[in-house]
């Protein structure tokens, strides 16, 4: 059995979260009671009786026939308190309503967790409708600007061995390849994927620089059939004005969750 911090882990507890993560991962491909068992290695009695605990509080649904699972409503009312309680994600939604006004451009706030960036708030361009990142989404942090702009706060030794997951024909898929690219993001202040996450999109991402090393990062997504020098520019300095908006009105006394 695990430990964690000197605490043997509680099997059912970790069983539980396995199983929510399972189904979360999936999106809308609902699962059946064998393919979670499989999965997650368990017997397929004891697999049934979780699923029936969670969907009678809420954490699973099931469909009319009971044979398919997806997660419930209430991790959507779980998540939806993360947002609303964390002071970051607060601060932050004002500054990007503004630069999204100002830039006519999508912009983000997004958190590393682990090898991925989650998706915090987004505000959607109103010239181009097509969606390109939700609230709750996780991205690898190789190919998103934003997650370049956070890897590119910690040493290159940090980096996973390759190959990486290529998104797109665009992607970086060696850790050499991107360490290189990390060294361009430190030199210039900002990280760029040029198609890298999303063919057809360009993203410029900023790491916020209020907590050691960074956590978060804002970043502005734009059409690359609209991306000209100029608009390039402008992209950047309106960007660069929010950081340092952001930065300066953070201020102590909040939890410091890890």
């Amino acid at each position: 059995m695990s430990e964690t911090a000197g605490v043997r882990e509680v099997k059912s507890a970790a069983r539980t979260v396995e199983l929510l993560e399972l189904l979360a991962a999936r999106g809308d491909r609902p699962a059946r009671l064998q393919e979670l068992a499989d999965e997650l290695g368990v017997p397929r009695s004891s697999m049934y009786a979780l699923l029936q605990t969670l969907i009678a509080r809420g954490w699973v649904r099931t469909d009319t026939t009971g044979s398919l699972y997806g997660v419930g409503i209430r991790t959507l009312l779980t998540g939806t308190t993360y947002l609303d309680s964390d002071p970051r994600v607060r601060l932050v939604r004002p500054y990007l309503d503004e630069a999204s006004q100002k830039l006519g451009e999508t912009v983000h706030l997004a958190r590393l967790d682990g090898r991925d960036v989650v998706y915090l708030a987004t505000r959607e361009s109103h010239e181009y409708l097509r969606t390109i990142s939700r609230v709750g989404r996780r991205l690898p942090a190789h190919a998103a600007a934003l997650g370049k702009a956070l890897l590119a706060r910690y040493p290159d030794e940090d980096l996973p061995e390759g190959p990486y997951e290529a998104l797109t024909p665009r992607t970086r898929t060696t850790r050499e390849a991107l360490a290189a690219d990390l060294a361009k993001v430190r030199a210039r202040g900002h990280a760029i994927d040029r198609e890298e996450a999303v063919t057809g999109i360009t993203g410029f991402g900023f790491a916020l620089r209020y907590d050691t090393p960074a956590q978060d990062a804002v970043s502005c997504s734009v059409p690359v059939t609209r991306l000209t020098p100029d608009h390039e520019d402008r992209i950047v300095a309106v960007m660069r004005e929010v950081r340092a908006r952001i930065e300066a009105a953070t201020t102590g006394g909040t939890v410091n969750w890890r």
